[in-house]
């Protein structure tokens, strides 16, 4: 069994966004020292309630204060992104911490237009969208861990990552600096879409399960009988997202994850995202019949309860699906008088997670 952690860095009514980065410290080292395999934090923008706008940064912060678990994006949203920055910064992180960087690439902008169009700029031929399955492929090109340097920029037969057609000549391109071992690419998706184009390019692929999205077992079928091999990737290479909250009693379990339920609830009806609320600002709201039955719907999907119920549930999933590993998006809120830089209903989801699922590894 391999687990793993995805953090959205949500920002609490009683949080700052230096808080909330803390916590996502604290979280990490939680994961790494009772064993997950990887820990991620996504790119949303022009949100006051997320705090995660940029992953290769907190990356490198978090990094820098563990000193095992991988670290990726989940993911960099490459519509808004020129696939050589992407390639360096990771090429960077890469060499700043070998074997240890997963770039997890997605195709939805994670921001609103005015915010796309002030990221990526004006386009005045085919929008990032359109070039998405050739942005990743030069992505995937760029990166590597060929020390060898190029001495002749027209010389082609030293494979380099790209050749650019620029003014007549065609040049060498690759990403810098050349890191002595190359970072895993993943694309991530929740359609047929992203299974068929990482299944072309040999890539690693992630299923985004907590969306809710139906159509998961297509996609990885698709995925499957399709997939390429290439240098980066021999055999396919999968794994599944879902939203856990994990306590104790399944009342507690509940309470903890009201809030988010709460959140993604007013957001499906039409809502602002505004701050995460606490767990007795939630138990306080009043819900209309619309809300109720989304987050009834919700919770069909999400694995909330107690440590033995959490454990099947990802059993189940990772025997129906037949993936190699499962990421768990730990979901739990806060109460108003704990350390704000910390969030416990967080971290007591992944040891509770560890005790069932990761006997020999985890340090509790």
């Amino acid at each position: 069994m391999k687990l793993s952690v995805l953090d959205l860095l949500p920002v609490r009514t009683n949080q700052t966004t230096a808080d909330s980065v803390a916590s996502a410290v604290s979280l990490a080292q939680c994961a790494e020292r009772l064993g997950f395999t990887r820990f991620w934090v996504a790119e949303h923008h022009n949100m006051e309630a997320v705090a995660a706008t940029a992953p290769p940064v907190l990356m490198a912060h978090i990094a820098a204060n563990t000193s095992r678990i991988r670290l990726g994006s989940g993911g960099v949203m490459l519509p808004n992104h020129a696939p050589l920055t992407v390639a360096e910064q990771f090429s960077l992180l890469e060499a700043m911490h070998p074997g240890r960087i997963d770039l997890g690439i997605g195709r939805a902008p994670g921001s609103d237009p005015v915010t796309a169009y002030m990221l990526r700029g004006p386009r005045t031929e085919d929008s990032p969208v359109d070039t998405f399955p050739d942005d990743v492929e030069t992505v995937a090109a760029l990166l590597g861990s060929d020390d060898t340097p190029i001495t002749d920029p027209f010389d082609r037969e030293q494979q380099p990552g790209v050749v650019i057609p620029l003014r007549g000549r065609q040049y060498a391109l690759r990403s810098t600096p050349r890191a002595s071992s190359s970072p895993r690419v993943w694309l991530l998706g929740s359609s047929t879409y992203s299974a068929q184009l990482a299944a072309k390019l040999g890539l690693a692929f992630v299923y985004a399960h907590h969306f809710g999205q139906p159509g998961i077992e297509s996609a990885l079928a698709v995925y499957r009988r399709e997939f390429q091999p290439s240098q980066a990737l021999a055999a396919p290479l999968t794994f599944l997202t879902d939203n856990a909250v994990v306590a104790e009693t399944h009342e507690e379990a509940m309470a903890l994850a009201l809030p988010q339920l709460i959140t993604m609830a007013r957001l499906r009806s039409g809502g602002a995202l505004g701050p995460q609320l606490t767990v007795e600002e939630a138990k306080a709201e009043t819900l209309n019949p619309m809300e109720e039955d989304l987050m009834a719907d919700q919770l069909e999907r999400w694995i909330v309860g107690t440590p033995d119920v959490a454990a099947e549930r990802i059993r189940r999933l990772t025997e129906r699906y037949e993936v190699d590993e499962v990421m768990v998006s730990a979901v739990a809120s806060g109460y108003a008088d704990e350390d704000r830089r910390e969030n416990r209903g967080k971290q007591r989801t992944l040891e509770l997670l560890a005790r069932e699922l990761l006997p020999q590894t985890a340090e509790v």
